[in-house]
């Protein structure tokens, strides 16, 4: 009945369960966490955690966030570390700075950031493992052809 013997549970991660901010929820100031973050609702601050960060359609972000991962489908204003992927769904904005070892950006995404791209790992360092830089004011598009690519504005 008490054994321990049993299956283990699907979030036995370091960081266990995954932190959510609702939707209509605001919350003024910095996080800290081991664990994965759901946003739906509004951070005014800084966000950091050694997880993963999506922000959801309603979500909203302003200030500095680092993370190992994110999946942006709301809006976010500020700076974003992500040491790994960065997705930016249709729906996402994104102004401020960015940087990150891999993006990949659905067409009709909003991001107007500059973004500074290096190798897994090496965002908290500045050791030159820079492949582009100074990205800026890219907004994908779905007008016309959707089989287009999208163009730089």
């Amino acid at each position: 009945m008490f054994s321990d013997n049993k299956k283990p549970r699907a979030m036995t991660e370091i960081g266990g369960q995954p932190n959510r901010i609702e939707k209509n929820t605001k919350i003024k100031g910095d996080i800290a966490s081991e664990a994965d973050f759901r946003i739906d609702g509004k951070l005014n601050g800084n966000l950091k955690t050694s997880g993963k960060v999506v922000i959801g359609k309603d979500g909203y972000i302003h200030g500095k966030v680092e993370c190992q991962n994110a999946d942006v489908e709301g809006n976010f204003n500020g700076e974003l570390m992500v040491s790994e992927l960065l997705t930016l769904k249709a729906s996402a904005v994104i102004e401020g700075t960015v940087s990150v070892a891999k993006l990949a950006v659905e067409p009709g995404a909003t991001f107007n950031a500059s973004c500074n791209m290096k190798g897994k790992g090496s965002l908290s360092s500045s050791s030159g493992n820079t492949v582009s830089s100074s990205t800026s004011s890219y907004k994908s598009s779905t007008v016309g052809n959707k089989n287009e690519p999208a163009k730089a504005s």
